[in-house]
């Protein structure tokens, strides 16, 4: 077994204990979609899926847990309702993502890539290409100068803005 080292934590960071990471975005992320249902509704979406019975089905789940999910994803901003009608049936809704839903979607296949690496006892039962070349398509961590970016040379520091923002809401 290999250990590696952490992130570098920065100014006031340095000192774990002197800090409580209690505006969290990670923690903010889990809470809004921390289930595994929330994801795999996520992973269809991606898919093409949009019918709530499609979802129900492709995840495995009930339909009441389903209309709980796409109900807190739709609240949440990840999914939008959209109205269509069949021939001689009732108005229904479909589900489809909005950006916030779509901007998820380098974690949810950083996910997959991670299960297909550590999880998977073969080949990965499913390949990630851009469609129009085919090229194989991976989550990286990179810079804004393109740099591929390791755990042990990621600095963490505490962003200005918040901090100004987070001492004006004391002072006031």
């Amino acid at each position: 077994m290999m250990f590696v080292m952490a992130a570098v934590m920065e100014g006031p960071l340095a000192d774990l204990s002197a800090w409580q990471p209690d505006e969290c975005s990670i923690a903010k992320a889990m809470d809004m979609i921390g289930t595994r249902s929330v994801v795999l509704i996520l992973r269809e979406a991606y898919y093409g899926t949009t019918r709530f019975d499609g979802f129900a089905a492709r995840v495995g789940i009930t339909d009441a847990a389903a209309a709980g999910q796409l109900r807190k994803l739709t609240e949440a901003g990840l999914l939008a309702k959209r109205p269509y009608q069949e021939a001689g049936k009732r108005t229904r809704h479909e589900y489809v993502l909005t950006d916030m839903g779509r901007d998820l979607l380098p974690a949810v296949l950083a996910l997959m890539q991670w299960g297909d690496a550590y999880l998977q006892s073969g080949p990965a039962p499913l390949l990630l290409v851009e469609e129009s070349t085919g090229a194989p398509v991976r989550v990286q961590v990179r810079s804004d100068t393109g740099n591929e970016i390791e755990l042990e040379k990621l600095g963490v520091r505490l962003n200005p803005e918040y901090a100004r923002n987070r001492r004006a809401r004391v002072e006031s």
